[in-house]
């Protein structure tokens, strides 16, 4: 087996320092532009890179011409020099890397339905504990393991337990009410008064929240309402843009958040209830602050549950604080429905921006979530309108893209998923790595060398970046190996063109993988002798169709942790399948 290493940490030093390295061109650029665009990659650039090339009948010059072309990189014209290989020229993932959340409901809940839309291209079965009760959840969680035990693809599902958090709602009605612009309508917290003009909340301190002249959104804005009065017990409104009021609608201050606690009681009851079925993610709703966040993970901590926290970005309290809270968290969600009722909605595709860009700065995933398709809740093709808005999520680097009530109880959720997955897959097939860079670039070897930072987790975050530009430049797919998954992150956050195969032998980790950007996870056991275990896994993936013989794989051994290595030393290799 052909192969290219990249070997020990000294010698790319020293490598770096006499040549006009790629880390040399990367910093330099950084340096007078404040960003960075990939550089063509030449023979020269690889040799001084690599450590030692293995060949048995060819030249080098020859096997890395061969390298390239077999990539989809044209063959270069002369045999001393490979011309021009771009960034632009490199053939792009055929696999589509943005992730796919669905909301599991009435509509989707059977075990054909969870098949099917495993198959159409979920990633995520998200369960919203806003409905639905702990058996009918219990259920969903069972047919997604099922699925994945049963599954002999490798394709993997992951599972994310919604919290309902501190909504506040209006009362049950016997039938809809039509509210008609200019009509006077009254919020009470009497819970049980229902008349043609007055309904009663489930929150009791509605009241000492709204003030005269604030506005009532119904449903994130389905509905408005000015409020014009207050007594001790009730707010009365006169109807600025009516429609059709059905029981237990969610009510919106604008501008405003509740002061509510961000995870109330049956938010314990149904995150004791994901502890015991062991979902992989929980998505914490109306979060307002870091504090929220260390007090749920101190009690996974305590209840020895391995489960990731992601924050629901959706109040205005929650916008002054969004460092601290992602920092805290494991990953974000842009939930857009209620942040567009109590901010501008003008300001949410900014916010939207914002936030994916904290959460890839910061290294942590990020979902951007509702209304994507709300049209086919009701109709089997989306508007272009929002076509548009997955687009511009997956260019913005979103790791993945939610479907909520279109796959919960649409008439259309397969179609949903399939609109979501062709049109995130052909918007991927535009970007060219150069769309795709991180908010931030590590360190190169001279300028770590200077400052003496040799951290553990700064070594890996610049293999990974340097295995990026070299999987980029040749076109090939990633493999790497992780006990903890943070190397398999590292690569995601640099967006590689290609997919990131990462192979762990943890089960959790597996699960936790499949919501990063661009990353298949794959379990296996690790032999001790790491080139059989090298070996199996490029036979895996071929017998899977991932790749072909012939194919060339970059394959990287680093991390923090180190996996058949010593702590010192990192390797990143090219092979040839």
């Amino acid at each position: 087996m052909a192969a290219m290493e990249i070997g020990s940490m000294a010698a790319q030093i020293s490598a770096a320092a006499r040549a006009d390295s790629v880390s040399r061109r990367v910093g330099s650029k950084v340096a007078r532009n404040g960003s960075w665009a990939p550089p063509p990659v030449s023979q020269r650039n690889l040799a001084v890179s690599v450590r030692s090339l293995r060949t048995s009948d060819c030249d080098a010059t020859a096997q890395v011409a061969d390298l390239a072309s077999s990539n989809g990189v044209a063959k270069p014209e002369t045999s001393d020099l490979i011309q021009d290989i771009k960034f632009d020229d490199v053939v792009l993932n055929p696999r589509r890397k943005t992730k796919i959340v669905c909301t599991i409901g009435p509509s989707s809940n059977t075990r054909e339905m969870i098949w099917k839309l495993a198959e159409a291209g979920m990633n995520v079965a998200r369960l919203n504990m806003s409905h639905g009760d702990h058996k009918s959840h219990k259920k969903v969680i069972d047919l997604v393991k099922e699925y994945n035990a049963e599954n002999k693809e490798g394709n993997v599902i992951a599972i994310m337990l919604d919290t309902k958090g501190p909504e506040v709602r209006s009362g049950d009605l016997p039938e809809p009410l039509m509210l008609k612009e200019g009509q006077e309508f009254s919020f009470t917290i009497n819970r049980n008064l229902i008349s043609e003009n007055t309904i009663g909340v489930n929150y009791d301190d509605f009241v000492n929240d709204v003030e005269v002249g604030d506005i009532l959104l119904v449903d994130g804005g389905m509905m408005s309402l000015a409020v014009k009065s207050k007594t001790a017990d009730t707010v009365k409104c006169e109807v600025v843009d009516g429609g059709e009021l059905k029981s237990r609608r969610h009510l919106n201050v604008r501008g405003k958040s509740a002061t509510l606690p961000s995870i109330t009681d049956k938010d314990w009851e149904d995150i004791k209830f994901g502890v015991e079925n062991k979902v992989d993610f929980y998505a914490v709703s109306f979060v307002k602050d870091a504090e929220v966040v260390h007090e749920l993970k101190d009690f996974l901590k305590g209840c020895n549950a391995d489960i990731h926290v992601l924050v629901k970005i959706e109040s205005a309290d929650a916008i002054p604080n969004l460092q601290s809270i992602i920092s805290a968290s494991d990953g974000a969600m842009v939930a857009r429905g209620d942040l567009g009722a109590e901010l501008p909605i003008e300001d949410v595709p900014m916010l939207q921006e914002e936030i994916i860009m904290r959460c890839r700065s910061m290294e942590k995933p990020v979902i951007v979530a509702t209304n994507m398709l709300e049209s086919m809740i009701d109709h089997p093709t989306p508007t272009r309108a929002e076509v548009s808005d997955i687009a511009i999520a997956v260019k913005e680097g979103s790791d993945a893209i939610m479907l909520s009530g279109e796959t919960a109880h649409g008439k259309y959720p397969l179609k949903a998923v399939r609109v979501m997955h062709t049109v995130a897959l052909r918007t991927e097939s535009t970007m060219s790595a150069k769309t795709t860079l991180p908010v931030s670039v590590p360190s190169t070897p001279v300028q770590a060398l200077g400052s003496g930072d040799f951290a553990p987790r700064e070594l890996s975050k610049m293999f990974a970046f340097h295995a990026t530009t070299m999987a980029n430049a040749l076109g090939t797919p990633i493999i790497v190996f992780t006990q903890t998954g943070s190397m398999a992150v590292l690569l995601s956050h640099f967006r590689p063109s290609s997919t990131i195969f990462a192979f762990t032998d943890q089960e959790r980790i597996k699960q936790r993988l499949v919501l990063y950007q661009g990353v298949v996870p794959v379990q296996m056991e690790f032999s001790n002798d790491a080139e059989e275990t090298f070996s199996r896994a490029i036979e895996a993936l071929v017998n899977g169709k991932h790749i072909k013989k012939g194919d060339y794989v970059t394959l990287v051994q680093s991390g923090v942790k180190s996996i058949w290595r010593h702590e010192s030393t990192h390797h990143i290799q090219v092979r040839k399948v």
